[in-house]
């Protein structure tokens, strides 16, 4: 069969190289792809924001499945579009997707349904935001109610930082029209753990967690980014956490949009934090995540697939989904300046010579002649496997060490909370 893979960063380039795996795949095309995709797919330079210009591609090229990685696409309807045009697509149609497009619609859905999450209030005029800042004290949260690429959250430690969030989101529209509502909400203390799950609409069947790297220095010190790396599995989520969460959280959730008439397929990602009164949601994504994608699909063992066409067809109850019995750890080296501006055009020395159990995925790169060089601010996900957490972080960070380019950063830390416990 012939694949399409939307999207162009770390996470579209885990699943073209798990899709490739497939005895069922004899050609993927990415739009628009990378450096690193286009050695292992046919890259095409198609916006993966430009649903009319892809779905041309796919019914020109007869493509037998797309799978979408990124959310903008998603909450845009593009699931819709080509499901009207009687083409198979992987993903949440647009009603779905808004759980992750709208944060005001997900809270209210939690509230409804009652799902745990964090106490909040929805405000649309900025000087009622403030006042109600200043009634409940800091911490708290402001998040922009809509896509913000990742940094759209800001956990203000006072109540000066919280109002100038506020200004900076409502008035002087930081973050576009994403920023028309604002939610707000308290703070929560405790360790977070990313849970991604298969569903069909019906059925769920959660992923191996995973513990992604949000700030950009080590210690989780600095502002938060889109990523700075993730492990898998995340030990402080046992098995029955991980019952719990599945009952209380995960299937209420798709059980509440298939009430709402959202009926979800695809994969639900669920941002959790694990307080001391138990797990509570923090966000919901409507797509896999960057960077957990990377780890959790080097330790997939079954055919994804196998996986996506068990949920097209409303029948994941019946797919039996299996796991290396392994560790994973991605690293990523962002540009200088990130998640600031950044220059681009680095040239990216090291390249290529990565151990078996490794795998140095692309996430903003490209080519200027024969050299591959930086054209985004997270870069590489070096991502490894081991026979446990520890193994893992060894054999990424070594590496790690092969590649340099001018300005690049990263923790060191990525993966060692695992090792205290």
């Amino acid at each position: 069969m012939k694949v399409l893979v939307v999207g162009g960063g770390g996470r579209e380039h885990a699943l073209v190289w798990k899709l490739i795996q497939s005895p069922k795949v004899n050609k993927v095309f990415c739009a628009p792809g990378n450096a690193g995709i286009s050695q292992m797919a046919e890259c095409i330079e198609i916006n993966a924001e430009d649903i009319e210009g892809l779905l041309s591609f796919a019914k020109k090229e007869k493509i037998d499945l797309t799978v979408v990685g990124p959310e903008i696409p998603l909450t845009n309807g593009i699931v819709n579009q080509f499901q009207a045009a009687g083409l198979k697509i992987f993903g949440p149609s647009k009603e779905a997707a808004e759980i992750e497009g709208s944060k005001a619609l997900a809270k209210r859905i939690m509230e409804k349904y009652q799902i745990p999450t964090a106490q909040y209030q929805v405000f649309e005029e900025a000087a009622p935001a403030i006042d109600y800042i200043r009634k409940q004290g800091a911490p708290i949260v402001v998040k922009a109610d809509g896509l913000a690429a990742g940094k759209g959250v800001i956990v203000a430690p006072d109540e000066e930082t919280a109002v100038n969030a506020v200004q900076e989101i409502m008035e002087n529209k930081v973050f576009g029209q994403a920023g028309t509502r604002v939610v707000i909400e308290e703070f929560l203390e405790g360790e977070e753990v990313s849970i991604l799950a298969f569903t069909d609409g019906e059925h769920v069947i959660p992923m191996i967690s995973a513990q992604d790297h949000k700030r950009v220095f080590n210690d989780d010190q600095g502002p938060n980014t889109g990523g700075m790396g993730a492990y898998a599995p995340a030990p402080v989520y046992t098995p029955e956490l991980a019952e719990d969460v599945l009952e209380r959280i995960i299937k209420p959730t798709v059980a509440g949009l298939k009430s709402e008439g959202r009926t979800y397929q695809g994969v639900l990602y669920v941002g959790l934090m694990l307080t001391g009164s138990g797990p509570k949601v923090l966000e919901y994504n409507a797509r896999f995540g960057d960077p957990e994608t990377q780890p959790v699909m080097m330790l997939l063992k079954t055919d994804l697939v196998d996986i996506i066409q068990a949920i097209l067809a409303g029948e994941l109850s019946r797919q039996e989904i299996l796991w290396y019995d392994e560790a994973a750890v991605c690293v990523v080296l962002a540009s200088g300046g990130y998640p600031g501006s950044y220059e681009k055009g680095m040239k990216i020395q090291g390249l290529g010579s990565a151990q078996s159990e490794s795998m140095v995925f692309h996430a903003g790169t490209s080519f200027a002649g024969n050299d591959i060089v930086t054209s985004g601010g997270r870069v590489l996900g070096v991502t490894a496997k081991g026979n446990s957490v520890a193994e893992a972080i060894k054999n990424a960070y070594r590496e790690v060490d092969k590649i340099s380019f001018q300005g690049m950063h990263y923790r060191t830390d990525i993966g060692k909370k695992a090792l205290d416990r």
